[in-house]
């Protein structure tokens, strides 16, 4: 199978560190603001009026919009990803539903988006609904691994938001944010 980029055709290439200018970040955080503000009360159904092909061309807007928010460790923006009904299976679920899981991801997002860490996306699929990627994040002074991770999102574009979550994830020098890392994300929350 030939190799390829995995961000042609996507706003911003988030499979390494340096490749997002800052004006562009500033714009997808604010995009992110404003698509988090577009999910409906109710799942939208797929047909004619919201086809699979819609769904995935919003998904693909999305994706560089999620990046940016974890990198500048924006819990807000973060959650506002997610619907309200969320099933979360990781090994540590299930979760069912945004405040259930929200105990345990505050912990991992404060290590993944800490101060002189960065986390790359080098692979994401798209497919209707679906979003499969894989992350790693490296600390920027010793270069050493911190985590990785393999998810699958279900999301229904912009108006229904992730509503099924399924990840992978390995944490290989914390595991537990230290209280300074939670107070990080949680001003962002």
């Amino acid at each position: 199978m030939a190799r390829q980029n995995y961000y042609e055709g996507l706003s911003a290439d988030y499979s390494r560190p340096g490749l997002v200018e800052k004006d562009h970040q500033v714009k997808l955080i604010q995009r992110s603001e404003e698509i988090g503000n577009l999910q409906e009360a109710e799942l939208p159904a797929i047909g004619p009026d919201y086809t699979l092909e819609q769904i995935e061309a919003e998904n693909r807007e999305f994706w560089p919009t999620h990046c940016e928010a974890l990198r500048q460790g924006r819990g807000d923006l973060l959650t506002k990803e997610y619907r309200p009904d969320l099933v979360y299976h990781c090994q540590d679920g299930p979760y069912h539903g945004i405040k259930e899981q929200a105990q345990r991801e505050k912990h991992w997002w404060a290590i993944i988006a800490q101060p002189g860490v960065t986390m790359c996306w080098p692979i994401v699929q798209f497919w209707g609904e679906f979003t499969h990627f894989e992350w790693i994040c490296f600390d920027d002074e010793t270069h050493e691994q911190i985590a990785k991770g393999s998810v699958c999102w279900v999301r229904r574009g912009h108006r229904g938001g992730c509503y099924y979550k399924s990840e992978q994830l390995t944490f290989t020098r914390d595991v537990f944010a230290s209280d300074d890392l939670l107070k990080l994300i949680l001003t962002n929350a």
